[in-house]
Formats: C-alpha cells, structure tokens, sequence
C-alpha cells in the first residue's frame, strides 16, 4: 500500500479491482564513496554514472522560471528541469527531465543554509507542493525556512518527470470495482487475472522506463538534482517512502549528506522491500483502524455510531454489507468504502471528517457518502495524477525487489493474516499482486548500512503508524550510526513533522538549523487528540 497522504478519493491501491486510496561542484565529480553498497553486476558503472551525471548537472545549473500556468504553483515559486539518464549505467544514453521548482530562503544572505530537498512518499507522490509551505505561511517550517530554499521534485515516472502510465486513467477511477475481500475460488481468478492485466498495461503503456524505475536510480536522481542546485551535499526531509529513498541515498552517497529528517520510516531491511512489508502494513492499520473507532466510541455523544469499538465495527459491518449487495449511488461498493474511510487510519486529521460522513450515513444522509467516496469522472486531471501515482508506486515497488511468484504463498499469507487483520489485508494484497507476474527486471534491494563520511540523522516516528509501522524506525536507526530517534508515544499519524507538537518541531527545527541532535533518543508524548 502507498506510504504517502492519499489523494482524495482515489489513489493508491487501485490496480486490480481494490481502488483503494490508497519519499557542490568537487563533491558531484568524485564517485560515492559507498559506490557498490548496492548489490549485483553494474553498482559500479552505475556510480560513475551518476557521477557523470552530476558534474554535467553541476556545470549546466538550473534555468529556474516563473512556474508554467497549469502547475498551480504562484510566483515567486519558481520551476525548472534537471537532466537526467534513464540508466545510470548509460550515461550517454537516452537521457529525462526532471522537474524541480524552488521558493528563496526567508530570512538573509547570511542566515541562509542552501536547500532543503522534500519527498513525500508514495512511491508516487509529487513533492512540487513542497514550496507553498513558504507561500502558505506555515508555523510549523517558518524557522527552517528563514535557512533554506525550499525544493521539490516530481520523481522519475511521477507528473511532470517523464510520467508513466499503465491504464486509461477515466478506466481506472472507474467506480464500483469488485470487492476486494473474495467470496470464492473464482473471485480470487478473477482478481489475479486483472492483477496480470495490469502488469501487461504497464509494460505496453510505459515499458521502456519500467527497468529504470527504482529507489536507487531514484536517489541518483537526487544526487544529480543536489549538483544542479549547486549544493556540495544535500539537506533532505523524506516523509514515508521518502524515508526509504533517504536510506537508500545515505547509503550510496554518504559524503554527500550534511543534513537529513526522516519521518515515518519504512523499514529498509533487504527482507522487508517490499513483499512483507506490505504484510506488516496490514497489521498496523487493524490496530490503527480500532484506535479511530475508540475515538468515534467516545466521541458518541456528536457521532451516534454506538459507545463501544464493537458498536462502531457492527456499523461499518452493515455498511460494507449494504454497500456490496447494491453500491451507494450505483458507484460506491466496499472498495470504494475502504478507499474513503483508509484516510482515517492514516492520519488523525482525517479522523472528524471520516466520522462525520459516516455519522451521517447512519442518520439517512447517503449522499454525503457518495460525494466522499466516488470518483469524480469530470475531474479528468485528478485521475490522471492518480493513475500516474499507482503506475509508479506498482513499479517501483516492484523493481525495487525480486517477489513472490507463487500465487499458493500469497494466497496462505494474505487468507491467514486477513482472519484477524481484515480493514486492509485483501486490499493490500491485490494492489501489489501485478509484481508477481511483472514484466520487467526485478533488483536485489540496497543493503542500507552507515558508510563514511555519513553526518548523524534525524529520525521521526509515532508509535502507532499504519502505513510505516514503528519497527521500520528501530531498523533504520540501528543502520545509520549516530542517527537519533524521536519517538511519539501513543500516537499514529502518519507523517509527524508536519503537525504541531511543542516537544518535536523545535527538535527538527534545531537539527536543520544547527547539525546538532539530542545526546540520546527522545520519547515525546502525542500531539493533540483530534476534536471532534
């Protein structure tokens, strides 16, 4: 399942049946100093590559101009492209443009520290909103801003970079889809056989870039994006899947870093990438789902959805029950109901507005559910994004490692687990099932370890995440030494940074502004419980 914030509606897990919603100049010329820390044939030639790559990008710089209308990003954003090979290994060879867009530091010449480089997950998601945190007047990241240029990117396959695609994008948000919790033998067929005409789609509609689609060409692009900034090492805040390609760039480059924010981490055992990892998300997000249904339970008073977890689940039960025997509006089945309510496990924000619909359901308001939970066919950009956003996350996740092609191992994976973790299990499975029939060459996970030269990390996790669960934390910081781990207790939002909490943000703040992280890991306690 995708790591990053969900579009509305529709984005992540969607490829088979289950639309469910789903990270300078002498310094870019040496090759990393960690150059095979990646594994098999080419690591090698693939480090110089990027070396190449980036003393090109070094020289050329970047042509930054008033932002194209249709990007939706105000002056003084201002937007450009980097250049970039699709293979590493070919310098010289076919090469992509990236798109990169900036916002000044705020405060002086001399308070400025170079940029500051954002992911946001996915994989899939696009980090050009990155900027508008300036624009948008944002508390929590005004005292890094007054340091650093703020800089997003559209990863390679993502929007503006060379984007791919595997399905017709109005096919794909198309609504209702099957429901992904199988009834039978023949509803399992049914779903693998979609699952592997999704991989077909993918290979026909983008098959070229499909090879180069990894986490490790992907942090060579950030290497490259880094030299043609003019920046002799990077500053990076990753969120989620951009934890991942953090990991994976301080392994490859870790004389290359000088500063850089983790923040709900993906575990980045070579085990983990990206098969059970998936598997653990399952069980994170039924724990994650109880805690929302807890809140609603006691919020009962406002929601009328009962006073007990059991009360809450009994409802959504029925709902899901209603909603498969005859879809809401004739559009929203249980896929579709998982797509809108995932939010809520996902992040707290989404917590009131999730029971708020719901609530209203309950009450014979159906339409307000409808409007949350279907597509909107008219929203032809949005689909678009949202396709490009599950083509990317499916290949990336699946060239990133080598998964199972036995369809008996999903199968008693996912049936055993879905007994006591249903929320997500099924969802899950058959969004990732197409990387079990891929078409295109599957890698060896990066073997992410501490190199020389690598500064100390920061690292942000609640203790509740769904989406990244709280061990990936732990197995990154026993990978980068020195790295500290801030820990939020009781809490489960994904993405930590971003919310306000008076024990975390002036953490991060000092870290980015000074180098300088606690003497030991830190416990915080958890940000404000959602209202209401």
């Amino acid at each position: 399942m995708r790591g990053s914030r969900p579009k509305k509606r529709v984005a992540a897990l969607g490829s088979a049946g289950a639309l469910v919603t789903a990270t300078l100049i002498a310094g870019a010329v040496a090759a990393p100093a960690n150059a095979s820390a990646g594994s098999g044939h080419g690591q090698d030639r693939e480090a110089r590559g990027a070396a190449i790559a980036a003393a090109r990008a070094a020289k050329a710089g970047i042509d930054w101009q008033d932002c194209p209308a249709d990007w939706n990003l105000a002056k003084p954003i201002q937007c450009g492209y980097v250049t970039v090979p699709l293979d590493y290994a070919k310098p010289y060879g076919k090469q992509i443009k990236l798109a990169v867009d900036r916002i000044g530091n705020t405060g002086t010449k001399a308070e400025r520290q170079g940029a500051l480089v954002y992911n946001p997950g996915g994989p899939g998601g696009s980090g050009l909103r990155f900027p508008t945190r300036v624009t948008n007047k944002n508390a929590v990241w005004a005292n890094a801003a007054k340091a650093y240029d703020f800089v997003g990117f559209d990863p390679r396959g993502v929007g503006k970079s060379a984007p791919i695609s595997c399905v017709d994008p109005q096919e794909f948000v198309k609504a209702p889809k099957v429901d992904p919790v199988p009834d039978s033998e023949a509803d399992k067929l049914a779903q693998r056989k979609l699952a592997r005409e999704y991989a077909e789609g993918c290979q026909e509609r983008s098959g070229a870039m499909l090879p180069h689609m990894t986490t490790p060409n992907t942090a060579r692009d950030l290497d490259v994006i880094r030299a043609a900034l003019g920046e002799k090492k990077l500053n990076f805040l990753g969120v989620s899947y951009g934890t991942y390609l953090g990991a994976v760039y301080g392994t490859l480059f870790p004389d290359h870093v000088r500063r850089m924010v983790v923040d709900s981490v993906v575990n980045p055992s070579r085990d983990k990438i990206w098969y059970q990892a998936n598997l653990d998300q399952d069980v994170a997000f039924e724990g994650r789902w109880k805690d929302w249904q807890d809140w609603v339970a006691k919020n009962d008073a406002t929601y009328h959805l009962g006073t007990t977890r059991a009360a809450v689940q009994a409802k959504w039960l029925e709902l899901r029950a209603t909603a498969k025997k005859s879809p809401l509006g004739g559009v929203v089945g249980p896929a579709e109901l998982i797509s809108f309510f995932q939010s809520a496990p996902y992040y707290d924000s989404a917590w009131a507005s999730t029971a708020s619909v719901f609530s209203k359901y309950v009450a014979g308001d159906t339409q307000a559910l409808v409007d949350a939970a279907a597509p909107d066919l008219s929203d032809t950009a949005g689909n678009a994004s949202s396709e490009n956003g599950n083509a990317v996350y499916t290949a990336v996740e699946c060239a990133d490692a080598k998964w199972p092609t036995s369809w008996r191992k999903w199968d008693r994976d996912n049936t055993r687990l879905h007994q006591d973790h249903p929320f997500m299990t099924w969802a899950n499975a058959w969004m990732n099932l197409p990387c079990a029939t891929w078409p295109a060459k599957q890698q060896t996970p990066v073997n992410v370890k501490t190199g020389k030269g690598l500064p100390g990390v920061l690292i942000v996790q609640s203790e509740r995440d769904a989406a990244t669960p709280y061990e990936g934390a732990v197995e990154l910081h026993k990978r980068f030494k020195g790295s500290r781990l801030i820990t939020e207790k009781d809490a489960g939002s994904h993405g930590v940074t971003g919310l306000v909490n008076p024990c975390i943000n002036p953490r991060v703040d000092s870290y980015l502004l000074t180098g300088k992280l606690d003497g030991a890991d830190v416990t915080c306690a958890p940000h404000a419980t959602p209202k209401p």
